[in-house]
């Protein structure tokens, strides 16, 4: 099942510097781009099959750090 998160960024900068993160190597099958505007990024990707899926916690967690908030 795919899910999708919005995060918003306090600026256009922080925003991609999360973009980066989300898309390089170190978090497979996860895809994000800029979402309308450049200081909300949209993340997607698809639940485990099996068993807890932490991706969402994981995502969450990246986005603090770079002081962004879920918004949908």
């Amino acid at each position: 099942m795919q899910n999708q998160i919005v995060y918003q960024f306090p600026s256009a900068q922080v925003a991609n510097r999360f973009l980066n993160e989300v898309n390089s190597s170190r978090l497979p099958d996860i895809k994000a781009k800029l979402f309308k505007g450049s200081d909300k990024v949209q993340v997607v990707y698809h639940y485990a099959d099996g068993g807890f899926d932490s991706t969402s916690a994981d995502l969450d967690d990246l986005a603090n750090r770079y002081e962004g908030s879920e918004v949908s």
